[in-house]
């Protein structure tokens, strides 16, 4: 037989149906909604999606939609959405809420394996939000890898996860005699982010995260710390691994220079000027502003310890962020939900939604910051963000019309499926018929 013919002969066993190959095929489930937003513009009665394996193999309308002997998932009471994707979170940032403990001051003290083990619960509180697939920014010990890959592996229900192991730092303190060895993110100069950024890179990460400023949690300073020079480089290592970088800054000086370093991403970012948001938009650099987190930090400060001056800090600073937010949506500049959630954060994951109508946006432009956008920031776009053939079933139910009212998403969600499978139903059971 010709070479090309055979190649061609191999190609088409290969990528024939598995029931032409003579394999077994999945049993087929249809998921029925009584409305259905698939994210890609369209709004469907009555709508059926079929799922097989951890895939979307048909999306139709009414029963004749449904294949003969599937077993059918009734939500017909419920609108059905795209799993939800969450642009900025740290998993494994766990507290256990021992009395007299502050998460802060807890974090790091109880060991990756055990650190690994409690963070299931931020896991499974963020699935429990609709959201099915996070980029997580930042951890310690590469912990966020071992996350990822444990529930890759099924030995861990949680949400998709692409990481960022260490981020990169300036560092924080002088070299003294007998000092520990500073952490594996600290880096300064250029020769210095180029070895840390591939070092985060041998370790399995699947984006570059870069501390471009100063500011978390009750520190909103937002002084720019690495230079321009030094994101570039950053940014120029993860490309050419095919990697993104994600840069940090709470000011406009370092979103500025993110923006030009070739970030694919800015997060938290106040006050950016007219030229910076117009290169974002030609570049299509997307703006992951984190406004409520700052809203959890206030709302959640005797856990922390806070004070009313940090409160009065943070709520100024999350007006600031929400005027930077209302013109970047004028300005056209892509933006994606980022709940920047930490310790017990998770479970209000979505509530960044309620910020961006309030600065604005359409519920339905609302929920493309956590499906559509999203996905394409992850370069993902032809596998998650939306439902249809292909994608990975992730789906989730809700109680009302997202389309008109944002709080359906954000505090309605009562079924989740992830790659096929239910990890959440909050639906009442049915009730039990007395016994004769």
């Amino acid at each position: 037989m010709p070479r090309a013919v055979l190649v061609l002969a191999v190609f088409a066993i290969v990528h024939a149906p598995a029931a032409a190959r003579g394999q077994a095929t999945a049993p087929l489930t249809a998921v029925r909604f009584g409305r259905l937003v698939d994210g890609r513009g369209q709004v469907l009665r009555d709508a059926v999606v079929v799922v097989e394996g951890d895939r979307i193999v048909r999306v139709g309308v009414g029963p004749t939609a449904v294949p003969a002997g599937a077993t059918v998932v009734d939500l017909s009471r419920y609108t059905g959405l795209p799993g939800l994707i969450d642009a900025h979170t740290h998993m494994t940032f766990y507290w256990d809420r021992a009395p007299g403990s502050r998460p802060w001051a807890q974090l790091g003290t109880l060991g990756p394996a055990v650190t690994v083990y409690l963070a299931q619960e931020n896991a499974r509180r963020t699935l429990e939000t609709g959201v099915t697939t996070v980029r997580d920014l930042g951890s310690s010990e590469y912990m966020d890898v071992a996350m990822r890959d444990l529930i890759n592996r099924g030995a861990m229900i949680g949400p998709r996860m692409f990481v960022a192991g260490y981020g990169l730092h300036v560092a924080s303190s002088p070299v003294r005699p007998g000092a520990p060895p500073p952490d594996p993110g600290e880096a300064d100069g250029v020769a210095e982010v180029q070895r840390v950024a591939r070092q985060q890179l041998a370790a399995g990460v699947d984006w570059i995260k870069m501390y471009g400023s100063t500011g978390s949690d009750r520190d909103t300073s937002g002084y720019e710390t690495f230079t321009y020079e030094e994101m570039k480089a950053a940014a120029d290592v993860a490309h050419q691994a095919g990697k993104r970088i994600a840069i940090h800054s709470y000011g406009p000086d370092g979103g500025r220079d993110a923006v030009r370093a070739g970030a694919e991403s800015v997060e938290h970012a106040t006050d950016l000027d007219d030229a910076t948001l117009a290169e974002m938009v030609r570049r299509g650099t997307v703006y992951v502003p984190t406004i409520d987190h700052n809203r959890y930090y206030v709302a959640h400060r005797a856990e922390y310890g806070y004070d009313s001056a940090d409160a009065a800090g943070l709520e100024a600073y999350m007006k600031r962020n929400i005027a930077t937010l209302r013109r970047a949506i004028h300005a056209g500049v892509r933006i994606a939900m980022g709940s920047d959630a930490v310790f017990t954060g998770f479970g209000e994951n979505t509530r960044e939604l309620d910020r961006f109508v309030e600065a604005g946006m359409t519920p339905v432009q609302a929920i493309a910051s956590a499906t559509t956008t999203a996905a394409a920031l992850l370069g993902k776009a032809n596998e998650l963000g939306s439902i249809a053939p292909g994608y990975f079933a992730d789906m989730i139910a809700v109680d009302g019309d997202p389309t008109t009212d944002i709080g359906a998403v954000t505090r309605g969600v009562k079924w989740v499926m992830k790659g096929g499978k239910v990890v959440v139903d909050k639906r009442a059971a049915p009730a039990r018929a007395a016994a004769p």
